[in-house]
């Protein structure tokens, strides 16, 4: 595994952090709107929040005094690719047994 994926895997182990971007697959939001139904602090979330955008997961925008989160395109790409390769590794077990 490469540096860039160890990262996203990271930043997803936290239920947290599952929990921003589930709501966040709904569409854009705020810190405000992402802490409202989290039991943390805003500066908690906020912390989240440098994690998925370091880990590339998120991207933010400047509107005003807000700076709305959203998820970032193309950034499950390379988990995809990993996770791909491990089903098509377990489909070629499950053919091997089937075989016997």
């Amino acid at each position: 595994m490469n540096a860039a994926l160890d990262t996203t895997l990271s930043a997803l182990a936290d239920p947290t952090r599952r929990a921003i971007l589930a709501r966040l697959a709904r569409g854009e939001a705020t810190v405000n709107q992402l802490t409202a139904p989290l039991p943390i602090s805003q500066p908690a979330v906020s912390r989240h929040l440098k994690v998925l955008e370091g880990a590339g997961l998120i991207t933010r925008r400047v509107d005003g005094a807000h700076r709305p989160c959203r998820l970032a395109p193309g950034a499950l790409d390379e988990l995809d690719g990993y996770l791909a390769m491990l089903r098509k590794g377990l489909e070629r077990s499950y053919q091997r047994l089937d075989a016997l």
